[in-house]
């Protein structure tokens, strides 16, 4: 049981940890290999209520893509929602992903031209996000939700079981589970 368990864990730790996107530097990642990044929108690029991106994003996406090829990966089914941030970052997109499944996370790569080796998968939900990624074989960043308040239940009850999952990891980081940086 321990051993499915710590399994089951490695698909759900992020390999790395930052409090927001703009924390990230391209430089270090370029240089440890990864040549793509596969973002979130919601609650990573921009809070789930914002119509669009704050400057410090856009300076960020415009410094990040001197150095690595980017795409937006989102669950969300509303072009009219992703379309005008990722105008106005400047980046290609795809819809209804249905994260975790990889077929979202596969058209992201090909958009790339890239393999899962060298693309990080940055966003804010462990269970769509990091184990999206992590099924993907792609390196994985967890940032902290941008929105403080979730609105729906469903969201926070996603939100608590996350809080446990990361809280479960830090005790069993000695078990084998990777660490979070």
């Amino acid at each position: 049981m321990e051993k499915s368990r710590g399994s089951l864990l490695r698909h759900l730790v992020p390999d790395e940890t930052v409090r927001r996107v703009e924390d990230l530097d391209p430089e270090r990642l370029a240089a440890e290999g990864i040549a793509g990044l596969i973002l979130d929108l919601d609650d990573t690029l921009v809070c789930a209520a914002d119509p669009l991106a704050t400057d410090g994003v856009c300076e960020w996406i415009e410094s990040t893509r001197a150095h690595l090829k980017v795409v937006i990966l989102s669950n969300n089914h509303r072009r009219h929602r992703v379309a005008p941030v990722a105008r106005q970052l400047s980046l290609p997109f795809i819809l209804r992903a249905f994260k975790p499944l990889r077929s979202g996370f596969r058209r992201a790569l090909e958009l790339l031209e890239l393999p899962a080796e060298q693309v990080a998968v940055v966003g804010d939900q462990v269970f769509t996000d990091v184990l999206g990624g992590r099924r993907l074989g792609a390196r994985t960043i967890l940032v902290t939700p941008l929105s403080a308040h979730e609105r729906r239940w469903a969201r926070r009850l996603m939100r608590r079981l996350e809080r446990t999952v990361l809280s479960g990891v830090q005790r069993t980081r000695a078990g084998g589970v990777g660490p979070l940086r």
